[in-house]
């Protein structure tokens, strides 16, 4: 199923929207990925597929792949985390659909975010890190063929790089579900999630062909695997959904633990970023630059 445009209406299977971020015309293109659920089973089967790719790969995506064949994409749930992938040398981002739920919710991944509220976080997180491809969790796209084709204009208009689509019932059957893409005209990747075992994941990559994504989830069942390996059994993009919020979720537990139990954060400022080193984060020089470079304008046309 395309991600990008509705199959029940016979639209072209990918688009290219263009935006003008800092450039005019800049191109943000879309990338779709499908994925379908089948019941769990400890001694699941891969089904051999191909993945369907388009004639053409101009595309953010498709460029790092052909680039660097293996990316790894972590999760950002908001603007700020969005930025520090981008600092910390990160060239693609995604936004899972559990992460918003919990951030923005404090709830499971259980449905309860709706797709408007995911593009609506989507716009803020593109708009942190304009020059950085996001591919956005679109779940079921809200299982009609209308939603879908709205949910999929909704985040292109937020300037989302691309979009997981599932194909499968809702509420999902199982959260250690087993998926198998569904693999249709104007997929550009396949993902089978929670794969259990490296056999299953050897097996995957011999089985299919395309672009294959992979997740690695921290404590999950899927073995964890570095970058290199993953590479050699032939995945594409490496998709950590929940290590950012993992982690900010443990050091604000540590953090509040601590003042909470002893009053005071004195002790353990080394837990914590100082004033100076988050101003640098946001960039606030540069901000303070720019807004005395718009002032010095306005000054200037005020005395002409």
């Amino acid at each position: 199923m395309s991600a990008f445009m509705d199959p029940a209406m016979h639209f072209p299977v990918k688009t290219t929207a263009t935006f003008s971020v800092s450039k005019p015309g800049l191109k943000l293109d879309q990338i779709g990925l499908a994925k379908k659920a089948i019941a769990p089973s400890k001694s699941s089967t891969v089904v051999p597929t191909i993945a369907s790719r388009m004639e053409t790969s101009d595309t953010r995506i498709h460029h790092l792949i052909e680039k660097e064949v293996a990316v790894v994409v972590p999760s950002c749930f908001d603007a700020l985390s969005a930025a520090l992938l981008e600092k910390t040398g990160f060239k693609a981002g995604c936004i899972s659909g559990y992460a918003p739920s919990a951030s923005l919710l404090a709830k499971p991944d259980l449905g309860l975010l709706m797709p408007p509220e995911m593009a609506e976080r989507a716009r803020s997180v593109c708009s942190a890190v304009p020059f950085m491809p996001i591919i956005a969790d679109a779940e079921s796209g809200g299982e009609n063929a209308l939603n879908i084709q709205r949910t999929i204009k909704d985040l292109i208009a937020a300037g989302a790089a691309g979009c997981f689509l599932e194909d499968q019932a809702w509420p999902k059957p199982s959260v250690c579900t087993l998926m198998i893409p569904r693999l249709q005209a104007g997929a550009d990747a396949s993902l089978v999630e929670t794969p259990r075992s490296l056999e299953e994941l050897i097996e995957i990559g011999e089985k299919t062909t395309g672009y294959r994504v992979c997740y690695m989830v921290e404590g999950g069942v899927t073995p964890m695997l570095t970058p290199e390996e993953l590479k050699s059994y032939g995945y594409h993009l490496i998709v950590h959904p929940l290590t950012t919020l993992y982690a900010s979720a443990h050091a604000m537990l540590d953090v509040l633990k601590a003042l909470k139990d002893e009053g005071s954060t004195r002790d353990h400022l080394d837990r914590m970023a100082t004033f100076e080193e988050f101003n640098q984060l946001l960039s606030l020089g540069s901000w303070i630059k720019l807004e005395a470079w718009i002032s010095n304008l306005r000054y200037g046309a005020c005395k002409s």
